[in-house]
């Protein structure tokens, strides 16, 4: 009897614990949907004016280069120009003996002379036969001979004058000056050393570096690229004014000086595939030497269609496509394709495969997949990119296109804030 109405009380206990269990996990289902829908962060991208600046490799060249070689055959008496200094156009750099040739000068002087007093005798001997002929006291052949002599006499000074033109060139050689106004480098001659015109000896190279040129390489597959934004109005150039271009120096640091851009090539090097690309700089503290490896930022213009997108929210398949993950109108997910231009700092240039207002996951990615609804989030970084105008520092070294051939080395720096809520 006992063990009869101990079951029969357990009975209920049981039924009410049960009911208990059951009615909690009724509860938890809500839970177990919620936790299904992951929350991400989300920046909203707009177009925006975003100018478009290329990084190119280069090597410094003088702007002017004059080989000092010798012109005139002798030997080196004087070296006048301290080695490495600043040389003026004109300035004296060395002294050839010049003993021969103010000889050479000499005697044509006395050449001359000469010639001059047998022209006189000509003139009048012509003139005399020229009234005996008319009185036949003379034939006409010997007045035609006089008149030819004549000729012959007053070529013979101008044979004269010519010869102590040449000697005085020869003279004015001897002192070897400098073209240019610019800087020398070491001297490759001595005093006492012998030097020749045939030989073309060379003596001495004075370069002027300021300004400075550099040559910058561009391969043709940018440069088509970018007459073709030109063409189609994509891109739009910074006003009447040239390019302007910043240089990088080997160190890393920044040239404090701007110059433009000069001319491209016309030609495209078969081997490499670039064309040359030339810029001017000013030189006026001689921190630029020729020969130096710098890296050059061109302001090519401005994409009034570009988006930026945080460097975070964009990825890149096995093949190198970038793409991103877009959260819809619908709070789904989807996988978009992107076309990248390069980078601002720390963003993407986007020209192709977002639209104005889409939202872009830059946190929570490893949460969303393609097709899921998620919980949006606007991420802070939207807001300081959205209050951000001032024009942005590219990232040195950081890549131009992704894509799976890369085109350059390029970076693209200045961008303005584009981004907003």
């Amino acid at each position: 009897m006992n063990s009869d109405l101990t079951t029969l009380l357990r009975a209920p206990v049981a039924f009410v614990m049960a009911a208990a269990v059951l009615a909690g996990c009724g509860k938890a289902e809500p839970a177990d949907t919620a936790a299904q829908t992951p929350a991400v962060s989300v920046v909203t991208v707009h177009k925006s004016s975003v100018p478009i600046t290329i990084e190119l490799p280069g090597r410094t060249a003088a702007y002017l280069v004059a080989q000092v070689r010798a012109r005139v055959d002798g030997i080196v008496l004087k070296r006048e120009f301290e080695e490495g200094s600043e040389i003026s156009e004109g300035q004296r750099l060395y002294q050839i003996d010049p003993a021969p040739y103010i000889a050479s000068l000499n005697s044509a002087t006395a050449s001359l002379q000469k010639a001059k007093a047998n022209l006189a005798s000509m003139n009048a001997q012509a003139e005399r036969y020229k009234i005996l002929v008319a009185a036949n006291a003379v034939s006409k052949q010997d007045y035609d001979n006089a008149v030819s002599t004549q000729g012959q006499a007053a070529a013979d000074v101008a044979t004269a004058k010519a010869a102590i033109a040449i000697a005085q060139i020869n003279l004015d050689y001897t002192s070897v000056v400098s073209p240019i106004t610019g800087r020398s480098g070491p001297s490759l001659v001595t005093q006492g050393a012998y030097v020749q015109a045939s030989a073309a000896t060379l003596m001495e190279t004075v370069q002027q570096i300021d300004p400075i040129y550099v040559d910058l390489t561009q391969s043709s597959v940018q440069g088509l690229q970018l007459r073709r934004d030109m063409a189609d109005g994509t891109l739009k150039l910074n006003g009447p004014d040239k390019a302007k271009v910043t240089l990088l120096l080997e160190d890393g640091t920044q040239y404090p000086l701007t110059g433009t851009l000069q001319f491209s090539d016309v030609t495209v090097d078969q081997t490499t595939g670039s064309v040359t690309v030339r810029a001017i700089i000013p030189n006026p503290h001689f921190t630029l030497l020729p020969g130096m490896f710098v890296r050059a930022r061109i302001d090519e213009g401005v994409d009034d269609n570009a988006m930026l997108v945080p460097q975070i929210g964009v990825t890149h398949d096995p093949k190198g496509q970038a793409t991103a993950l877009i959260v819809g109108p619908d709070n789904k997910v989807a996988a978009r394709p992107l076309q990248l231009r390069g980078t601002s700092g720390d963003e993407w240039i986007v020209e192709g495969g977002l639209n104005d207002g889409d939202r872009v996951i830059v946190d929570g990615v490893q949460k969303a997949q393609p097709g899921a609804v998620v919980t949006a989030v606007e991420s802070k970084m939207a807001t300081a990119v959205a209050t951000s105008s001032t024009p942005k520092t590219a990232v040195p070294g950081a890549p131009a296109i992704a894509a799976p051939a890369p085109a350059s080395a390029a970076t693209t720096t200045g961008a303005a804030g584009a981004a907003t809520k």
